[in-house]
């Protein structure tokens, strides 16, 4: 598809210079703005969306939409239109249509080929698998197969014509590859498969939430369990090359129930997102975290927030404020930098923070790390109500931060992802659930530096509040107590609040869709 041609104008603005300690670790900065106010080259409703992604030439937009998947034009990012929205996929199947889709993603060798993946939380009697469709027309794709899974698929990561899925089970939770084109299995990794520490953790608490794949590394999230690095050249027999930031695992199994919900939600750990710049060395590790007012810390997650949560809804817009008096144990997340140019001996080089937010509660303002791209020594990052902010990565020591546009009132962003670079016509993409009623959609934004003009919502736009490096909780959860306004953040609808008890949830899935077989 032809870029459509685009024009736009640019005014003149100043950014400032700010720093902030990060536990130890190097500091954010502020860069001069760009001219002009920063904001959005424009915008189109998706209802539904969830995770994008985009072609090699930047032309279309790949959604994933909770009850399906949809295709968008953005090779004018003022005008983006919509090209295909299927719904309701496999509805003929029994057990479908495939629902709870959160992830959808191309093959990096073959960006023809789009897979959809679903269910992201367990559903009884539901299909489960990935829906692989061709899109080398993107306005009329074709379903060209189904690989049913025993378990469902929060995420994937598409190479060379395997599927690299996540495999919760409640079990031994692994990371489960398979051929895109037959649906055979080729091989799989557990942790629980490096020693038996491990598999005596509570698997809600090493559940395997996201998988990037670069050369022959596989880079795997396993929230509390910290992030792994497995040598695929062999992808029948993954085997380990290097951790990063893995925690002593005979504590994790030693925790008594009520402890492991609460670590599940608060720092340290919650390794969500994973994915590194091109050279496969600088690898970003996202976390997502909550945080409790310290008068309700010793009482347990709501299951109603539980429910909210599997079903993949944004929820009611939780309102920007917060009792000024309260204190909160945890809070949220940011995304951390590492180094790991020798997989055996990663090493940290920084934190980009998350925003602030009035209410760090699961229920409250959600503006933690979600899904990002490092690519051309640029971190495109998604933060929910907390918006989208790009950070110069050139030094990977010492980010820099060159633009954040933010809407809490409407949009609430899940991925950011480069489409074409470049200071004049260059952008990105980033979806948004929505807020509340408000509809989800795909937003494009410019890719250089800028400044937002008078942001909506009462976020905070200072520097971030000193906080303690990652690690210094204890095992069942962070000691660092923070208040509205500091560096504070919620987590996303993923395994999150969920995570304590998944591994019996998932479990019983299990049994039943073996008795439904």
């Amino acid at each position: 598809m032809r870029r459509r041609a685009f024009l736009r104008g640019v005014g003149a603005a100043a950014g400032t210079a700010t720093a902030a300690a990060l536990g130890g670790r190097a500091s954010t900065r502020r860069v001069a703005a760009h001219p002009g106010p920063y904001e959005p080259y424009g915008s189109i409703d998706v209802a539904g969306a969830k995770e994008a992604v985009v072609g090699p030439d930047g032309d279309v937009a790949y959604l994933a939409t909770t009850t399906g998947y949809a295709t968008v034009d953005v090779s004018v990012p003022d005008r983006p239109e919509l090209l295909a929205d299927v719904r309701d996929p496999l509805a003929d199947r029994d057990g479908g249509p495939l629902r709870v889709i959160f992830d959808a993603k191309l093959d990096v060798a073959d960006p023809t080929t789009l897979v959809v993946a679903g269910p992201a939380n367990p559903r009884r009697g539901a299909i489960s698998g990935i829906l692989v469709v061709d899109v080398s027309d993107p306005a009329r794709p074709v379903e060209v197969a189904f690989h049913a899974t025993d378990f469902p698929v929060h995420n994937c990561f598409v190479r060379d014509g395997l599927a690299y899925l996540t495999g919760n089970d409640g079990g031994r939770n692994p990371i489960v590859i398979l051929d895109v084109e037959t649906g055979a299995e080729v091989g799989r990794w557990s942790v629980a498969d490096v020693a038996d520490a491990w598999a005596a953790v509570p698997s809600g608490l090493r559940s395997v939430h996201d998988v990037y794949v670069a050369d022959d590394t596989a880079f795997v999230a396993l929230w509390d369990a910290g992030t792994w690095l497995l040598d695929v050249s062999d992808p029948a027999e993954p085997t380990l090359r290097g951790r990063v930031d893995v925690p002593d695992p005979e504590p994790l199994a030693e925790l008594p129930e009520s402890a492991v919900r609460r670590r599940a939600t608060l720092p340290p750990g919650n390794h969500h997102y994973v994915a590194t710049d091109e050279s496969g060395t600088l690898l970003g590790v996202g976390r997502e975290s909550w945080g409790r007012r310290v008068a309700d810390d010793a009482t347990e997650t709501p299951a109603a927030n539980v429910a909210a949560n599997d079903s993949g809804a944004s929820g009611p817009a939780a309102p920007l404020s917060a009792a000024p008096d309260a204190e909160f144990v945890g809070g949220p997340s940011g995304i951390d930098l590492w180094d790991v140019s020798d997989p055996a001996a990663p090493v940290p080089l920084s934190t980009v923070p998350a925003p602030a937010t009035p209410d760090p509660t699961y229920g409250g303002v959600w503006t933690t790390a979600h899904n990002f791209e490092l690519s051309g020594g640029v971190l495109y990052s998604s933060w929910y109500r907390g918006g989208v902010k790009r950070h110069d990565v050139s030094d990977p020591a010492a980010p820099t931060e060159a633009s954040w546009w933010r809407d809490p009132d409407a949009a609430s962003f899940w991925t950011a992802r480069l489409a074409a670079p470049g200071e004049r016509e260059g952008f990105f993409v980033a979806s948004s659930m929505g807020v509340g009623d408000g509809p989800a959609g795909l937003y494009a934004f410019p890719d250089h530096a800028g400044e937002q003009a008078d942001p909506s919502g009462v976020l905070p736009s200072g520097t971030a509040t000193p906080r303690p490096r990652y690690g210094t909780g204890t095992a069942g959860g962070s000691d660092a107590t923070t208040r509205p306004g500091a560096d504070g953040g919620i987590s996303a609808p993923g395994f999150g609040v969920a995570a304590g008890a998944g591994g019996v949830a998932l479990a019983a899935w299990r049994l039943l869709r073996r008795a439904e077989e």
